[in-house]
């Protein structure tokens, strides 16, 4: 009866505690349950430093811009002439947002403005020096011209598409200076030597249209044979391009332009000018000079080997390359000491060379000739016979003037050592 009893009571002790515990959790306040926040997903971009001049489509679509974005900003580029030379001028871009500007801004490879673009850290075309030869005048000037003075190609492009813009004419001095392409440092040196106005005029829209067409070249017929230097600057060539096609003309081509080909090959003559003048070129066949087609026959039989001219090995029957190889292995040499050493020059074709040996005499009488201890170092050192063994025989004259101890040591092959002796006393 006794274990019954503490049975029944250790029950009532749970039970009341259960109870106890219960009430207690019911009458406690209920904590707010914390407000759930969604945070929309963004696309994360992994940047490092890039420049931007250097991107294509797909890089641009990584920075996270769309295909349209990246179409905008390519053609921004194109229009301010092929390149960003500032984080500046690509924050104008109007596809790029600012908060897209400010993500981007630290990775950028660009200088903070324009002003700094001359930086050597952020520069990535060659600096190249502006040569200016006298006046000019821009307008007149093509792309070909542009890149002369010292511009990139994408520059002067870029210079082209400028004056198209202001209406196919830079108008003054003023709006000259405002093509971004053109920085203050070359425009001071461009500054004395335009001929442009100073001050841009009111309404210089129309006033460019009228500058053009009172400035255009009117082209008339000519014959480039008749021309003088002054004739030339007519056409819209400067000073000293008139000067160089008139030596060219009267030097090089000794009197006259043959064709039209001979007036394109002219350097100072822009692919672009050419065409322009092409139409109203007239090549008068009085005015071109004829080369003397006259000349005498030469006879071989009497024609030493060693002054034989290059026009002469042609005329006889060698091309240019065989013509040239023995030329120029004779001038190697001083001078052939036999004829069998003209039949082991490179190049030739031995059938007719045999046949001019036949005929043609040699006199080695004039080609120089030393000793191994007295022969000079340079002619040592150039000779295709000594130059190997230049530096040995250098070496031992110094302590044994003698030549029949030079030879012992420098231990040459009989063949090696019979042709050198052909230029030894």
């Amino acid at each position: 009866m006794r274990k019954n009893y503490y049975q029944k009571l250790a029950l009532m002790v749970i039970v009341l505690t259960i109870l106890l515990a219960f009430q207690k959790y019911t009458s406690k306040s209920r904590e707010s349950f914390p407000d759930v926040k969604f945070i929309a997903a963004s696309t994360s971009v992994n940047l490092s430093d890039f420049d931007p001049n250097i991107l294509n489509e797909e890089q641009w679509q990584k920075l996270g811009f769309s295909e349209k974005q990246v179409t905008t900003i390519l053609k921004y580029k194109d229009i301010i002439g092929g390149a960003f030379t500032s984080k500046e001028q690509l924050k104008k871009c109007y596809a790029i947002s600012e908060e897209k500007f400010e993500q981007l801004e630290s990775f950028i490879l660009l200088p903070e403005s324009s002003d700094k673009s001359k930086s050597k850290e952020f520069n990535t075309f060659a600096k190249k020096e502006i040569s200016i030869s006298g006046k000019f005048n821009p307008d007149r000037l093509s792309s070909g011209d542009w890149i002369k003075m010292g511009f990139s190609e994408r520059q002067s492009e870029a210079i082209l598409k400028y004056k198209n813009y202001l209406g196919g004419s830079f108008v003054s001095k003023e709006k000259f200076k405002e093509c971004f392409i053109i920085s203050s440092e070359n425009y001071s040196k461009l500054e004395p030597y335009l001929i442009l106005p100073a001050k841009t005029p009111e309404n210089f829209k129309s006033f460019a249209s009228n500058y053009v067409e009172k400035n255009k070249i009117q082209y008339r017929n000519f014959d480039p044979n008749t021309l003088n230097i002054d004739d030339w600057k007519t056409l819209g060539f400067s000073d000293k391009q008139a000067n160089i096609i008139v030596n060219y003309r009267d030097r090089n081509l000794r009197g006259s332009f043959k064709n039209l080909e001979d007036i394109q090959k002219c350097f100072v003559i822009s692919t672009e000018k050419f065409q322009e003048l092409k139409p109203y070129i007239k090549l008068n066949s009085a005015t071109i000079k004829k080369e003397e087609t006259r000349q005498e026959k030469t006879d071989f039989s009497k024609t030493d080997l060693n002054v034989i001219t290059f026009k002469q090995l042609i005329e006889f029957g060698l091309d240019e390359r065989g013509a040239g190889s023995i030329i120029g292995f004779r001038k190697k040499l001083r001078g052939f000491m036999n004829k069998e050493q003209i039949l082991s020059t490179y190049n030739i074709d031995k059938e007719v060379v045999q046949k001019l040996l036949s005929i043609a005499p040699l006199d080695n009488s004039n080609v120089p000739r030393y000793t191994l201890t007295d022969a000079p170092e340079e002619w040592l050192k150039d000779h295709p016979y000594f130059k190997y063994s230049a530096d040995k025989i250098i070496f031992y004259r110094t302590t044994y003037p003698d030549d029949k101890k030079i030879w012992r040591f420098l231990k040459l092959k009989p063949e090696y050592e019979e042709r050198m002796r052909l230029y030894l006393k």
